[in-house]
């Protein structure tokens, strides 16, 4: 298990940089503990929301393989629609690993970025589950237009993404081990 935090087009932020390798080594160590699975190498990227829909749609294109110029500007589009609220994301990657990309405009203080962290790290280790990560990579493809799944698919496939969704939301109280503040 590798771990990378790194910034995108983030500049000024080097103190919040800091303060998240600290809380992302933590992080990952509690998570892996507490959840089932196995962590996969992780890579943290911590951006603004301008950025958000550009570092999550190209991670997505890459691992789907979709070179549809008309599809690709369609799901930026959507992407930049939605990452106003989108506190973070959690995508798997081609190599067999993890991008956790981060909204730092959403998190005020340590407190809020370690329950965004422990989600998505959580998200994380669910993809390391038998199964799991090569259906994510079926319903990016599915979602690109790349290849298309059936209706009965697709509904397991979203009552599967609600149960891991709360999964996710039930392991949030381990960011309070991270941060004493996130317990309150």
């Amino acid at each position: 298990m590798k771990l990378d935090v790194s910034t995108h087009k983030l500049f000024g932020y080097g103190s919040t940089l800091r303060t998240a390798k600290r809380l992302s080594e933590e992080a990952v160590r509690i998570v892996d503990r507490a959840v089932t699975g196995r962590m996969p190498d992780v890579k943290v990227v911590l951006t603004g929301e301008r950025n958000l829909a550009k570092v999550a749609t190209a991670a997505e294109w890459e691992t789907a393989g979709c070179t549809d110029k008309r599809v690709q500007s369609r799901a930026l589009r959507d992407a930049k629609r939605l990452a106003r609220e989108t506190a973070g994301r959690a995508i798997p990657l081609a190599d067999g690993g993890v991008l956790v990309v981060i909204n730092v405009d959403q998190h005020p203080n340590e407190a809020t970025f370690a329950i965004t962290l422990v989600h998505e790290l959580v998200h994380a280790m669910q993809m390391s589950r038998k199964g799991v990560r090569d259906r994510l990579i079926a319903g990016l493809r599915h979602d690109l237009g790349v290849e298309k799944q059936s209706r009965r698919w697709d509904r397991e496939h979203e009552r599967c993404l609600e149960a891991e969704e709360k999964e996710a939301y039930g392991s949030e109280y381990l960011a309070g081990r991270l941060v004493p503040a996130a317990a309150a």
